[in-house]
């Protein structure tokens, strides 16, 4: 499966996010999930699967828990895949931040600095 198939889906992305904060249970990823989208339990597992099968994450055994972790490497590949298309939209946001400097400097002038 491409990488992008995997983190095309939103409840695998949600998962990531989570995992991106903290290492969990299986258990807490599946309450938060299904919460989230209302989904079951089984149908977490089988996300959390994809997640590990294709190498993003990671578990852990610790007695009866399942602990799961971002596995850095396929999200080191994606960054590098885009690193050739970053220039597209740095630029622009460079630019946009100009912008906004500009308009902060220009809203903090007081009338009788008068224009500049």
């Amino acid at each position: 499966m491409h990488a992008f198939d995997i983190l095309g889906d939103p409840v695998r992305r949600r998962i990531l996010e989570l995992l991106a904060d903290a290492e969990l249970p299986a258990g807490s990823i599946a309450s938060t999930i299904g919460a989230e989208f209302g989904i079951s339990q089984p149908a977490v597992s089988q996300h959390l699967r994809v997640l590990r099968d294709n190498g993003f994450a990671t578990v852990t055994v610790d007695g009866t828990r399942r602990l799961y972790a971002v596995a850095p490497a396929p999200l080191q590949e994606i960054d590098a895949w885009l690193d050739r298309y970053r220039k597209f939209w740095t630029n622009r946001l460079d630019a946009l931040d100009t912008e906004l400097r500009r308009g902060r400097r220009a809203a903090q002038r007081t009338p009788e600095d008068g224009p500049k």
